[in-house]
């Protein structure tokens, strides 16, 4: 009989039918699992991920806060204009990569097709301007002064023009109605890169860079870049599979940014940028008989301090430039000119960046300094034509000789060598070449007066200066050895190689000849306009450092109060009352008998009515011409001018720091009227604001060469009175500038 079953099938068959059967039921149940997960646990998420292929973003950008001067005049505001932008992503879904859309555009717009391809392609490390740095989903604008015929011929012509918009757009403007440029204490906006927004995506609010936000890249734009950018809005469109607009999905509206309002007075800080160029071409008219040339006044800074708060008033930059030429994106040509060397690199800000050896006015902290260490306010000091030390002889300034003169007197009349002889005497008494304990009190006191050190004003990028104190000697020589050595058994007898081979040996050491050069601010000390304004208002005050500051509030777009910058003190030097009344005595004398008077008292300044005090200073600078600088302060203002390549303290920038007082108290003729004044005193009070955020000025925008306007002045004319280009600034900048495309619109690039 056989063994097969009568369903004819095996048991090996059986077997494997009957793990077949549980293959396909586990197949089954897994697949009915996964259904389950995705459309009954999971359902709403992937439903969601599913609307979103139909939904597109478009980002609204916010209007930017507006950055006010102290009484509410714009000096960096928004205007809107007819923008034409590209879409890369449009442009590479072309079979010739969008080479002949752009072809087309250039047309349109009247310009070279390599400009117009040039401006949409990405920056890179080899790729030079015009270039786009920001992200490349983010429509990329190619020009800001299109005219309305040709937004109409692009619109118009669509089919021609796929992923090219034109329309208007709020716009950064500098300098807006103010008059003033401050061009490096503003700053200026770039497009974020795709980079930055990566970085910021699980941020949320103002803290969340949108692929269509501005950024601030220098100045005052950077540093409150939070509080102006506002927060971009998101207009969610749906669309069909041919990406044609078929009804809107939401609405996220966006909020404007907050306006930042500082300390800065326009009209002032235009006076004060007119003076320095004036200055600067006034000095270019003088003879250097040390160089056998005309003076070069290559470049300079000013700065007005309020010597109570440490608030800017005014702070200029020369050369300058027009912070206009970022708006829209930067040309190549003048990419260049700002980065140039030849340009003398404008965009760097000479208050706070700019370095230079301080030359006397450094000397009231050396008499801050030899107070400190023992020496008598009431005693005598030889003023001698010069001093040798070794083997090297110290001249007096044109071999001058006084005899015993007092500190004040010394000041006064800016003697070196009564200031090389304290210096030379003090470092012997500190063990001269071998110290021991050192007390070094010229150094320890620079440094107490805030020198070697940032002063943490709200502006980027803010260097420390140098006090060359013997931490920095070792450390100096640490780092240049081996190349000064590399020299040592160099045929060269230049005077750069013979101070290398000097330094190789003991550039360590704290010489003789490094302090007495230093105790008239000279050698390897460097200071900022900033530092030394901030210095002079301390002594103006009674001894307080403040930290310097430009912004004063935050107001909202509504006009109210954010928050409140106070001043803020933070630290205050070493002298007592007496030291401080001392040095106050003698830098009046300056103006009245020492060696500012010829451009103050002899100018007919009423000192017996505002009383300035002074120092000048002639910095000497190796290979180039010396460098004017001039210290002052009265009981109100620091004025701080330098001038690189100027001449000295009082004949570059005398005439142009008393016009500057002239201008704030209101001074013609030797006679004083405060009516006519541009700032007599401070403005402490925040200014008012309109119901609709707009801020209230009493004082019209007026021209740079018609700038005294009494604080009182006519009321700021309404859009009717301005002409046509300088009405669009009274429009309402919170108002939607892009309204939701229509229903049917094909939506042909910029989507996020």
């Amino acid at each position: 009989m056989s063994n097969i079953p009568e369903t004819g099938r095996t048991r090996r068959v059986t077997i494997r039918l009957v793990v077949l059967q549980v293959l396909v039921l586990s197949l089954l149940a897994t697949l009915g699992g996964r259904l389950w997960y995705l459309q009954i646990r999971n359902g709403q998420e992937y439903t969601a991920a599913a609307s979103q292929n139909h939904i597109r973003e478009v980002v609204e950008p916010a209007v930017r806060g507006e950055i006010l001067d102290a009484s509410g005049r714009v000096l960096a505001g928004n205007t809107t204009k007819l923008v034409v932008s590209v879409s890369r992503t449009s442009l590479l879904q072309q079979k010739d990569g969008g080479s002949a859309v752009l072809d087309r555009l250039a047309a349109v717009l009247g310009m070279p097709e390599k400009d117009v391809h040039d401006k949409v392609r990405l920056c890179n490390a080899t790729t030079p301007q015009p270039c786009w740095n920001g992200s490349p989903y983010q429509p990329i604008p190619v020009t800001t002064e299109a005219t309305t015929q040709q937004a109409m011929q692009i619109m118009e012509r669509r089919e021609d023009f796929p992923g090219v918009t034109a329309q208007p757009t709020a716009l950064r403007q500098y300098p807006a109605p103010s008059g003033a440029n401050a061009a490096q204490m503003l700053g200026y906006l770039s497009p974020v890169t795709d980079e930055e927004v990566k970085k910021t995506a699980d941020k949320v609010g103002r803290e969340k860079y949108q692929p269509a936000d501005q950024i601030g890249r220098a100045g005052l734009e950077s540093v409150y870049d939070d509080d102006l950018r506002g927060t971009s809005g998101v207009n969610r469109l749906e669309v069909d599979n041919l990406g044609r607009v078929i009804g809107s999905a939401g609405i996220t509206p966006p909020v404007s940014g907050n306006n930042v309002v500082t300390s800065i007075d326009a009209r002032v800080q235009s006076l004060v940028e007119k003076e320095l160029l004036e200055a600067m071409k006034a000095a270019r008219q003088v003879y250097d008989s040390r160089t056998r040339a005309m003076f070069k006044a290559d470049s300079g800074a000013a700065v007005v301090m309020d010597v109570h708060t440490g608030r800017i008033i005014a702070m200029a930059s020369a050369p300058s430039y027009d912070p206009n030429l970022w708006v829209g994106g930067i040309s190549a040509k003048d990419y260049k000119s700002l980065t140039d060397r030849k340009s003398n690199y404008p965009l760097l800000n000479r208050a706070t960046q700019g370095l230079s050896a301080p030359g006397s006015t450094f000397k009231v902290i050396s008499t801050s300094a030899a107070v400190q260490a023992g020496y008598p306010l009431d005693g005598k000091y030889l003023c001698s034509p010069s001093v040798t030390i070794g083997d090297h002889v110290f001249n007096n300034d044109e071999g001058e000789s006084y005899g015993m003169i007092s500190l004040e007197r010394a000041l006064e009349v800016s003697c070196d060598t009564v200031f090389y002889g304290l210096s030379y005497d003090q470092w012997k008494k500190d063990g001269g070449t071998s110290p021991k304990k050192p007390k070094d009190w010229f150094y320890k006191t620079a440094h107490q007066f805030g020198l070697g050190a940032t002063t943490g004003i709200d502006l980027p990028s803010e260097v420390a200066g140098r006090v060359p104190d013997r931490k920095w000697k070792q450390d100096y020589w640490d780092a240049n050895h081996d190349e000064w050595c590399k020299l040592k058994n160099s045929p060269k007898t230049d005077e750069a190689t013979l101070i290398a081979k000097e330094n190789c040996v003991d550039g360590y050491v704290l010489r003789a000849g490094d302090s007495v050069n230093y105790a008239i601010g000279q050698g390897d000390t460097l200071v900022t306009p900033i530092q030394m304004a901030r210095i002079y208002s301390a002594l103006a005050n009674g001894g307080t450092l403040y930290q310097p500051a430009v912004a004063k509030a935050i107001v909202g777009p509504d006009g109210k109060l954010v928050r409140e910058i106070k001043p803020k003190a933070v630290g205050k030097l070493p002298d007592d009352k007496k030291t401080l009344q001392y040095i106050d005595q003698a830098t009046a004398g300056v103006i009245t008998e020492g060696t500012a008077a010829w451009k103050f008292a002899g100018a007919g300044w009423p000192q017996d009515k505002i009383t300035l005090h002074a120092k000048t200073g002639t910095a000497e600078v190796s290979g180039k011409q010396s460098t004017s600088w001039l210290d002052t302060y009265s009981d109100d203002y620091a004025v701080i001018m330098t001038i690189s390549q100027g001449g000295t303290g009082s004949g570059g920038s005398g005439d142009a720091v008393r016009k500057i007082y002239e201008g704030l108290y209101g001074v013609k003729d030797g006679k004083v009227d405060p009516k006519k004044g541009l700032l007599p005193k401070p403005q402490s009070a925040l200014p008012k604001f309109n119901a609709d955020g707009s801020a209230v000025v009493k004082t019209a925008y007026v021209p740079a060469d018609t700038m005294l306007i009494p604080a009182d002045g006519p009321t700021a004319p309404g859009p009717s009175a301005l002409p046509p280009y300088r009405r669009e600034l009274w429009a309402d900048p919170r108002r939607p500038l892009h309204p939701a495309p229509a229903t049917g619109t094909r939506l042909s690039g910029g989507l996020a």
